[in-house]
């Protein structure tokens, strides 16, 4: 079975701050705030949601079909994509923009300041789900496009197929009442511990309300794991522990992955969770969100257990 992946392909360009932010911001000079962070490492990786997700279920073993828009600048990023394996006859390629860039900046203590220019992807509704193969048995929507999400969203149900609504850091961009809409046309939630609680404050929504719309929702909590809601019921799946975490960039994309790939064979959410905090916890331990490998997992063995 195939996946449709849709959201953003971007070019990250991550920096690492050796301080601490928090160090930086003087909370009662916030009104002029003005400040300058001296970067000592700068690379260029290939980033963005759709892209991110693509390459975690492509090691995974999974068949992700990739759904974005690129720039004239993305001819690099296609070929990668082709190099890995990886289907790319649902990227739209447009010549007259670039592909969206994403600006990262990572401090000590594993927070971070991002700077994004959409690019291509604010023209990803162009791009529109029509007919699929009957391999693909499923979706997700993360970050992308605002009229992208809206309209695929309408797309995915009405072909009648599941699809996990994965808002991200384009959450902001939809009111309370899209956001209902939203959930409840997916089968599934997925946000991270802040963008759970926006969600919840938009919607007006507990968790609890929402995980009673759809098949579950999960809230990941970074170090702490994640917490899955069914029917109102929560449980809490610890992380793994990582002796040393190098770069959060891509981790809940890389979560993600083993999410649709669980989902996919009709794992419980729990057997899903604990395959993502293992794949997750292989991402943090290396730099870029499209670098970590996955040797030595045996990936049958989260198939057991409730």
């Amino acid at each position: 079975m195939a996946i449709l992946v849709c959201g953003s392909m971007a070019f990250d360009t991550i920096m690492n701050f050796e301080g601490s932010f928090a160090q930086q911001i003087m909370p009662d000079q916030l009104h002029i705030l003005n400040l300058s962070f001296l970067v000592n490492t700068l690379r260029r990786d290939y980033g963005g949601c759709a892209g991110n997700i693509a390459y975690g279920l492509q090691l995974l073993g999974g068949q992700p079909l990739p759904m974005a828009t690129i720039g004239q600048d993305g001819n690099d990023y296609l070929q990668r994509l082709r190099e890995l394996g990886i289907d790319c006859r649902y990227l739209m390629q447009l010549p007259e923009t670039y592909t969206a860039q994403a600006m990262i900046m990572t401090d000590l203590d594993n927070n971070q300041i991002t700077a994004f220019h959409p690019g291509a992807m604010a023209q990803a509704h162009k791009n529109e789900i029509g007919q699929l193969p009957e391999q693909v048995k499923l979706a997700i929507l993360s970050p992308d496009g605002r009229e992208a999400t809206l309209s695929h969203a309408q797309q995915l149900s009405a072909l009648g197929l599941p699809w996990v609504f994965d808002p991200g850091q384009g959450l902001p961009m939809f009111s309370g009442a899209e956001l209902r809409q939203l959930a409840s046309q997916a089968s599934w939630v997925t946000v991270n511990d802040y963008e759970g609680q926006l969600l919840v404050e938009r919607t007006g929504l507990s968790f609890k309300d929402i995980s009673h719309q759809v098949q579950g929702l999960i809230v990941t909590l970074g170090a702490q794991g994640c917490d899955i809601w069914v029917q109102g019921e929560k449980t809490r799946i610890p992380a793994l522990e990582v002796q040393h975490p190098l770069d959060p960039t891509g981790c809940g994309d890389a979560w993600r992955a083993a999410l649709l790939y669980g989902l996919e064979r009709g794992w419980s959410l729990t057997q899903c969770a604990r395959l993502g905090n293992e794949v997750a916890a292989r991402k943090i331990a290396t730099r870029g969100p499209q670098n970590y490998q996955l040797d030595g997992l045996d990936i049958d063995s989260f198939a057991t257990g409730a």
